[in-house]
């Protein structure tokens, strides 16, 4: 078996920034044995699998295709990130026709249309509605220690749980903040929560752009102690922020050590159109 590969890093302009996801293009229908066993050799946050619906289908002319995402342990229903990288490939390596491509996934059919200055991908929107703190006291604790938290919401949707610091905080505390992900899956070890979402206000703009608003992103039960830049995050994170802000368009920054930018832009329909850069860094062939 030989697979052509592809590693893209995603909500980034530059190589070894943002979050790198290994990018499969199927030929062939791939058992799903063996998309796992690939996804824990590349060992990444996620890796894309792009497959023909129809036997007669083209990578370069089609517009449509199948796309799953596998962390190194698990399937995953959405990843942001890694669809962003696969339309980067398809467009810019493979060098598809189309201007906009249409994914068929386990979240529905999502879009990612060619711009500018990168590629906007049109994602669902998600609630995420208040949750009582004693409920959650022996996770965020965990994670964060003393740290104040202002807010706290949970998205049935996508079992992640958003905690925003108190707004007394700036983003560098965010970015050196150290949290313990080593013990969480034994104190949440009953399916409800499968992320951890840390977010705080943006700052005015200075001598650094002006953000809305900062974020982390964590999901150990998933096999990620911490993602670098999560698009899937930032589906429960644009319906928040934009309801806190009372805004429409956005203006994010995932603060990892790597780091990511993400354009927001709230539809008319109810989802969520995100634009983000991607750098490929590395093609190859993978056999076994």
């Amino acid at each position: 078996m030989k697979l052509p590969i592809f590693i893209a890093d995603a909500f980034t302009a530059k190589a070894f920034r943002g979050n790198p996801a290994a990018v499969c293009l199927l030929e062939n229908k791939l058992d799903d044995d063996m998309h796992q066993k690939v996804a824990t050799e590349m060992n990444l946050s996620e890796t894309a699998f792009i497959r023909k619906l129809q036997p007669t289908d083209n990578f370069t002319q089609n517009s449509c295709f199948g796309l799953r995402w596998f962390t190194p342990v698990s399937e995953v229903p959405l990843c942001g990130h890694a669809t962003l990288a696969s339309a980067a490939v398809l467009f810019h390596k493979i060098k598809n026709v189309n201007s906009t491509l249409t994914f068929v996934t386990l979240s529905g059919e999502l879009k990612a249309r060619r711009a500018e200055d990168g590629i906007v991908l049109d994602l669902p929107l998600y609630p995420a509605q208040p949750q009582d703190f004693s409920e959650v006291e022996d996770l965020i604790k965990t994670a964060i220690g003393d740290t104040l938290v202002q807010d706290i919401r949970y998205s049935p949707d996508t079992k992640k749980l958003l905690v925003r610091l108190s707004d007394t905080y700036d983003r560098s505390f965010l970015e050196n903040l150290r949290v313990n992900t080593q013990n969480l899956l034994q104190v949440e070890n009953t399916g409800k929560v499968k992320g951890l979402i840390l977010t705080l206000k943006g700052e005015p703009g200075g001598q650094t752009p002006a953000f809305d608003f900062y974020s982390r992103y964590f999901a150990p039960w998933l096999g990620v102690a911490e993602d670098p830049v999560t698009g899937s995050a930032h589906t429960v994170l644009s319906s928040y922020w934009s309801q806190q802000l009372g805004k429409k368009d956005m203006h994010a920054f995932q603060c990892s050590s790597r780091g990511g930018e993400l354009k927001i832009s709230l539809r008319p329909d109810g989802r969520v159109d995100i634009k983000g850069g991607a750098a490929l860094v590395l093609e190859g062939t993978l056999t076994a």
